[in-house]
């Protein structure tokens, strides 16, 4: 076979290559060591030896260029392989990217950080309460016999071992005056869920959120504790909701109030979420009970206080207007996009 027929052969299927394994056997056939150019410059014995300078020089000439048109082929068909994984794996820069949603407060929260902004403002400290209580600091130290109705289990929620799920955040009260050995004044906050058995409806839960304070010092009466909780309820609520202040009994207080907020919904005119009423209660209050300070080791003959349990989900309910209490705990985006 002459160089110009061995060209012309190469030249045709390197040209015709479709792919690079076809490619690759080409190269094989035309310039491996074994190959038909390797076996044009063996031959080159064969030649007369005037000749040979020129044969080899053709050779050679036919050598680089079939390399180069195979180099110019590879380089072809690796963009065309290129290209066309780029067109399968393609990403449309013109589409929006995506973003990530900004989170929500839970009012639940929201509460809780303000009213404790409220209290620390007015001196008040706060201290971690315990879910898991003893009986003797959720119900004895706090004036609450053992025949009580509160201790049956038809409203505790009780555990192994005698503990319970603490029925009240007022737990958190006796701690402070037992831990204080000093019996110097107490002015404390404790917020945190609090567990009894409860039918679930619209304004009640078996778990829900309240914020104990105590206060405990020389010369405390039902007035400071009065000033102190309107002083709360017109920077919680400002001038929008009416409160109200009626007796009512607790174990541990003595004198012993409740305060009640306007209905938010019906605005104090009467409706399903307030049952008729026109009035939520948000928290209980009173002077601390002689027995209770006696308990915890204070003297009741030289201190007082007072002591107040305000419902966290109540206060969010009257504050944005919320229907159902079981909203808080849903954790739907579309409930908490509102806040």
């Amino acid at each position: 076979m002459d160089i110009k027929e061995l060209k012309s052969m190469a030249m045709e299927a390197i040209f015709g290559a479709k792919a690079k394994a076809t490619l690759e056997e080409i190269r094989v056939k035309y310039l491996s060591k074994k190959g038909a150019v390797a076996q044009l410059f063996s031959g080159i014995k064969d030649v007369p030896p005037e000749h040979r300078g020129e044969y080899g020089a053709s050779v050679n000439a036919l050598k680089n260029e079939i390399e180069e048109a195979y180099k110019a082929k590879e380089a072809e068909l690796h963009k065309e392989e290129l290209d066309a994984r780029l067109k399968k794996e393609a990403i449309d820069l013109t589409l929006p990217g995506l973003s990530l949603s900004k989170g929500h407060r839970n009012p639940y929260r929201i509460i809780v950080d303000e009213a404790i902004s409220i209290f620390s403002d007015l001196g008040f400290e706060v201290r971690e309460g315990r879910d898991i209580e003893t009986e003797e600091f959720n119900f004895t130290l706090l004036n609450v016999p053992f025949d009580h109705p509160a201790r049956d289990m038809q409203d505790t929620f009780y555990v192994d071992g005698g503990l319970l799920l603490r029925t009240q955040t007022s737990a958190g009260q006796a701690h402070a005056m037992v831990e204080n050995e000093a019996k110097s004044p107490i002015r404390m906050v404790c917020p945190g869920k609090t567990y009894r058995r409860d039918d679930d409806d619209m304004t009640h839960s078996h778990q829900f959120g309240q914020i104990e304070g105590l206060l405990v010092d020389k010369g405390i009466s039902l007035s400071d504790l009065k000033g102190m909780l309107e002083l709360f309820v017109s920077r919680m609520f400002g001038g929008k909701r009416e409160i109200r202040f009626r007796s009512s009994y607790f174990p541990f207080t003595e004198p012993s109030v409740e305060v009640d907020v306007s209905c938010a919904k019906c605005s104090g005119k009467g409706c399903s979420m307030c049952k008729g009423t026109g009035w939520i209660e948000i928290l209980g209050a009173g002077e601390v009970h002689p027995n209770v300070l006696r308990s915890c080791g204070y003297d009741p003959d030289v201190y007082s206080g007072f002591a107040f349990g305000v419902g966290i989900e109540r206060v969010a309910m009257l504050r944005y207007d919320i229907d159902d209490i079981r909203r808080i705990y849903q954790n739907d985006i579309r409930f908490l996009r509102g806040f």
